[in-house]
């Protein structure tokens, strides 16, 4: 199956009126079909970025709502045997902060048919680990790292680790966790003045950049549009420096336009969540670190699946329900309309 145009999303009322067809995939109503699983495994995290969450923290998790690692290799065995998940992506708050991920990354590797498994991570602490992620079975990582200068660091993570992240990326590059990628989100009159420098930054260690418009996820709920870098802002900023042109290369459900940088074969990404939505080719599912399925970043409400797992529920019948969850997608998360209803939990609770 193939998605259809949709163009601007609007959030459509009401629940989808057709029975869901017969098929072990999980589709939605739109023809778009979930292939790629983000795996939240906690909601802690070691910064404190000013857009993510205040100063102090939040309310984590208590434990005994976490998901345990047999709790999480069940379900996602379940994804990738009987839904037709080929990706899984683990994330958090910061997932380096689960005890024990190596073996958890290994027993995911493991699986069959085998998963792409990537990790969204800050990378402290990564240096030392690299090398046993890689002999895990991890094939790849995203860093978030918005600043490469340490006083601007400190500024917008409230933490000075820099060096550790720094450091992080270098190991994941000699583990060949190949391709390495770097997530950053300009924040006006904090960062923005370091587009080109992160670029450079990038391409001279190989790195692969991807600049994020900054999303209304915040645990403050104090997300506001005039303080957004836009996509076409970034833009501007990189073309200062650097002669950019839209890659050839088929972009699929990938959510970063990609641009090749002074005519490649180094390429920059954009990924505009919020100007430019890309709802229309999504293939993504989330799974919460407390066992809910959401089937949109941006969802106002999400399924339980924790419940019917320690309930003694089959395969089979958690299968259904995430498809059945998957089925009920929405067209798109109305970020530009006025409707738009920030979810209750934040990016940390989520996973990205």
């Amino acid at each position: 199956m193939t998605a259809v145009q949709l163009g601007m999303p609007r959030v459509p009322g009401g629940a989808p009126r057709e029975p869901r067809p017969d098929n072990p995939a999980l589709i939605d109503t739109f023809g778009r079909v979930a292939t790629d699983l983000r795996v939240s495994l906690t909601d802690r995290c070691n910064l404190r970025c000013t857009y993510c969450m205040p100063a102090e923290g939040l309310d984590w998790m208590p434990d005994e709502q976490v998901l345990s690692d047999d709790e999480l290799v069940r379900l996602m065995r379940i994804a990738v045997e009987r839904l037709g998940v080929t990706d899984i992506r683990l994330t958090g708050g910061e997932p380096l902060l689960r005890p024990r991920l190596e073996d958890l990354v290994a027993r995911i590797a493991a699986l069959r048919p085998r998963p792409r498994l990537s990790m969204t991570t800050n990378a402290i602490g990564f240096a030392k680990r690299a090398r046993a992620f890689a002999e895990a079975g991890l094939d790849r990582i995203n860093v978030s790292l918005d600043s490469i200068d340490p006083e601007t660091f400190v500024r917008m993570t409230r933490r000075d680790r820099l060096g550790h992240v720094l450091a992080g990326l270098a190991a994941a590059r000699e583990a060949g966790l190949d391709p390495v990628k770097i997530n950053a989100v300009l924040v006006r009159g904090v960062n923005e003045h370091e587009a080109a420098p992160l670029l450079r930054f990038a391409l001279e260690h190989g790195y692969h950049l991807r600049f994020i418009e900054q999303m209304p996820l915040d645990a403050q709920h104090g997300w506001n549009r005039k303080e957004m870098i836009t996509a076409d802002e970034i833009l501007d900023l990189l073309g200062r420096e650097f002669t950019l042109s839209p890659s050839p290369a088929e972009r699929g459900g990938a959510p970063a336009e990609r641009w090749l940088v002074d005519g490649g074969p180094h390429e920059v990404g954009v990924i505009a969540s919020v100007t430019r939505p890309f709802c229309a080719a999504c293939e993504r599912t989330r799974l919460t670190a407390d066992g809910a399925i959401r089937s949109c970043l941006f969802s106002t409400d999400e399924t339980d699946l924790r419940g019917l797992l320690r309930g003694g529920g089959s395969d089979e019948e958690i299968a259904d329900v995430w498809r059945d969850t998957m089925w009920g997608k929405l067209a798109g998360h109305e970020i530009n309309e006025a409707g738009f209803a920030q979810p209750i939990r934040p990016m940390s609770a989520i996973g990205g």
